[in-house]
């Protein structure tokens, strides 16, 4: 399979590294700094490197045909989704993303009501798609992603009827140095956790809220602990609904106190604002200022320490009728994640699950037509070969809570 890989950052270059040890993959990598993907086409012989402006689907659709490309692999900011998106159906190729287009809050009732969600450019486009014959496989990281294969897993092996599906992500990481140092890409943590956070519920369907609203306490397994854990706009809660059926579907997040408050104050100033100001004669995004004066999350991986753990809890009643609680997780220790491939934690673990995918879809064991989400597809062959790369998941079961 030969793959255009569009982003040379932490993810980017974490997947070139996890891919090289695969047979299955030949990668041309793409970047607007040629630089950055020469540094990541350097993890495999197989690769080469070249200089792309994302937001031009005719090059990017020109650089699919002069290198005779099955797929289109975006690991670009949420940004570049649709000029990828449509480069590739376009080209007639296979499409991967881990982040949707973006979300537009409804203009009257924003903690209400839904306005354009997350994924919904891109659902638009589903007949076309269809109609190509190629898959567009979309969330495909670890949240979304990894966490909507748990969703499929739980209620295809563990449930009878599920009451509801929370995806829950926590950590303690730590990063020396830095009073104030995000792990993740801070555009994306920005967009995702100031948004109006979206529920799904069976007799409600979508429905936004405040940002950082319902906060509850979250245990996470290998001594992680507790987490206090607040609703965040992410897409799983966008995905699962459409393919597993549940009462509520929600998405909660362990921020932070202090993450939540500078959060805040950001929003308070305008610092969050994506559209151009003019400062000193020039017209700059002040999110983009605030990416560029925090550190690279890519280059925090010799400063950090600790676990990040991604998983879905899922309730209800088991294949046998009496009630069950789970939570299936996936958790990635810093120092091993650095030592093993030189990627720290968050970056390595969001990388593992589209060259995952992409080695199922090469193999013929994943395939379709149109636009999937992850949980759209078996998940047994996906959590078996996730194993085999070395990156086991597991499945702990808790008390059911009284409802």
């Amino acid at each position: 399979m030969r793959i255009l890989l569009v982003g040379a950052g932490g993810v980017g270059t974490a997947i070139a590294k996890i891919a090289a040890r695969r047979r299955f993959a030949e990668l041309v990598v793409a970047d607007y700094d040629l630089a950055r993907a020469e540094r990541a086409a350097a993890a495999s012989d197989r690769y080469r490197a070249v200089r792309i402006d994302a937001r031009d689907a005719d090059a990017v659709a020109g650089l699919l045909a002069e290198h005779s490309c099955d797929v289109l692999m975006n690991a670009t900011d949420p940004r570049f989704v649709l000029p990828l998106y449509t480069a590739a159906l376009r080209s007639g190729v296979h499409y991967l993303d881990m982040a949707m287009s973006l979300s537009h809050p409804h203009a009257d009732a924003p903690y209400s009501k839904t306005g354009v969600k997350l994924g919904d450019d891109q659902f638009a486009m589903a007949g076309q798609w269809e109609t190509s014959g190629k898959l567009a496989l979309v969330g495909i990281g670890v949240e979304p992603g990894l966490s909507d294969i748990f969703a499929r897993h739980a209620a295809d092996e563990l449930f009878g009827e599920i009451g509801e599906i929370g995806v829950r992500d926590g950590a303690n990481l730590t990063v020396q140095g830095y009073d104030f140092a995000p792990t993740f890409s801070i555009w994306t943590t920005i967009e995702e956790c100031l948004n109006p956070p979206v529920v799904w519920e069976a007799d409600r369907g979508w429905f936004t809220t405040p940002p950082f609203s319902e906060p509850e306490v979250f245990t996470f397994p290998a001594g992680i602990g507790a987490v206090e854990c607040v609703n965040v706009e992410h897409e799983e809660v966008l995905l699962i609904p459409r393919w597993v059926k549940a009462r509520r579907v929600t998405f909660k997040y362990g921020l932070g106190e202090e993450f939540i408050g500078v959060l805040k104050a950001l929003h308070k100033v305008g610092l969050d604002a994506t559209d151009p100001v003019s400062v000193g004669g020039s017209r700059v995004s002040p999110r983009d200022v605030v990416a560029a004066c925090l550190p690279d999350p890519a280059e925090l991986g010799t400063k950090m320490a600790g676990l990040t753990c991604a998983g879905t809890w899922v309730t209800g009643t088991g294949k046998n009728g009496a009630p069950r609680e789970v939570y299936l997780y996936h958790v990635v220790d810093n120092a091993w994640s650095m030592a093993e491939y030189g990627s720290q934690a968050v970056v390595w673990q969001t990388a593992v699950n589209p060259v995952v995918a992409l080695e199922l879809i090469d193999s013929g064991a994943w395939s379709g037509a149109g636009v999937l989400g992850p949980e759209a597809l078996p998940a047994g062959p996906f959590l078996d070969l996730l194993t085999d790369y070395g990156s086991p998941w597991a499945c702990e079961e808790r008390t059911p809570t009284a409802s």
